[in-house]
């Protein structure tokens, strides 16, 4: 139905992958893209000089990179404008499915009620994903099955994981969020779902003010929202690091997607090819905190 890469098949790769860029080293330099203009070359062609306007909308955790990339685009393309809104995942799907946008961000698979609508997913990058505190919550380590207990409601004070005497306040995103679609599949059993009480943000970043500011609390995000201003959970004994996607022992990581309804148009194509070059994976793809794509693909 739409272009997937198995969790196996991805972690593998992953493995593989990021193990040998660690032998490579982390001071080698970028090849030279091939595509590159260098100025000297006077008779090699023209590129055409791109125009229009590109409109994109969905999930949260993936806009500081889409806007990064637009910023980065428009730069390069004077005639090119790209106006890039949050709205959550399913917003994304929404808009793009009913040819409001011509991209669709998310950081989930289209579901079966998107399967007749003609969207063609480009997957982007990885995110991975943390579970953050207040800074005033004692644990730094829970279980994967306490998290499932505290998210959806059957632990609700922190002394009941090894902390203090404080009540939990969870803080999530809405239904049409990518990021409580995939926290939800990873750590909730099935037939079970987050707390009623849980306090509902429209985006990540607001997600994460509102832990920052709320005593007790406790939040999920894709990690490139973390800093220090809120604590990030250790899981199952395991500090999340981007090596530790790499030999399989962080478990919380997702597919990023930017769906367009059926072929893309030029400029958009130009957008996406630029998103996935060489040039953008390597050098601001890691930046921004996510993994290039091409990491899981081999």
């Amino acid at each position: 139905m739409f272009a997937t890469v198995s969790k196996k098949a991805m972690t593998i790769g992953l493995i593989a992958t990021m193990t040998a860029g660690l032998m490579v080293g982390c001071g080698s330099k970028a090849e030279p893209n091939q595509n590159q203009n260098t100025g000297g070359d006077s008779n090699a062609p023209k590129q055409e000089e791109l125009s229009g306007k590109i409109t994109a909308s969905g999930s949260s955790a993936l806009l500081p990179l889409v806007k990064h990339a637009a910023s980065q685009f428009q730069d390069k393309h004077s005639g090119v404008t790209i106006d890039v809104a949050a709205g959550g995942s399913g917003t994304g799907l929404k808009q793009v499915a009913e040819g409001a946008v011509n991209i669709g961000n998310s950081d989930v698979e289209a579901g079966d009620e998107y399967k007749d609508a003609g969207l063609v997913d480009h997957q982007v990058a990885i995110a991975p994903f943390v579970l953050v505190t207040n800074k005033d919550v004692t644990v730094g380590d829970i279980t994967s099955e306490q998290a499932a207990k505290i998210l959806t409601g059957e632990v609700t004070n922190w002394k009941d994981v090894g902390g203090k005497d404080q009540k939990i306040t969870i803080i999530g995103r809405a239904e049409s969020s990518g990021s409580r679609k995939y926290i939800k599949s990873a750590l909730i059993p099935k037939g079970k779902d987050f707390a009623k009480d849980a306090v509902v943000q429209d985006s990540t970043g607001a997600l994460k003010t509102s832990v920052e500011q709320t005593s007790g609390s406790i939040g999920y995000m894709d990690a490139p929202y973390a800093d220090a201003k809120i604590q990030v959970l250790k899981l199952d004994g395991v500090e999340y690091k981007p090596e530790n996607i790499a030999n399989g022992t962080w478990k919380l990581f997702s597919v990023e997607h930017m769906y367009t309804k059926g072929t893309p148009d030029k400029v958009s194509q130009a957008f996406l090819d630029y998103i996935l070059s060489d040039e953008f994976q390597k050098n601001e793809v890691e930046a921004l905190k996510f993994i290039p794509i091409g990491q899981l693909k081999k």
